[in-house]
This record gives structure tokens, sequence and C-alpha cells, in this order.
């Protein structure tokens, strides 16, 4: 039976080097999820108006108010 496999070379020890280290410092980057309770769930839900109830600027629209500022 012949060996099929080539000897370790130094160019693959660094690429594969290379990748783990952009895979460990990507989870590092990650930020860490802690066990929260669901924010919608402790709220009481609205009760919307039977004629739509047209605009009301809520916390995520003044925050995209926010980031259009110059």
């Amino acid at each position: 039976m012949q060996n099929n496999q080539s000897p370790p070379s130094r160019r693959r020890f660094f690429a594969g080097a290379a990748t783990v280290g952009a895979a460990a410092a990507a989870v590092a980057a990650l930020p860490r999820m802690a066990a929260q309770e669901p924010v919608a769930a402790a709220q009481a839900p609205r009760v919307m108006p039977e004629r739509g109830g047209g605009y009301h600027e809520s916390d995520h629209v003044r925050r995209y108010y926010d980031t259009t500022r110059i």
C-alpha cells in the first residue's frame, strides 16, 4: 500500500494557525449573551384603535431620528 499523504508543510501549518486565530478572535469579539427575560412579555400589550391610530413617535423611531441628524 502506498502512502498518499504529503508530509506536513510549514505553509499548511501557518494557514491552519491563521484560521484558528481568526476563529478565536471572532468568538472573542461576539457579545456575550446573558439569559434575560423578554421585555415584551413584561409590558402590557397596547390596544390598537379601531380606525388606524396614526403616527406616533416610539423609541426606535427616535433612535433613527438621532442617527440622521447632521
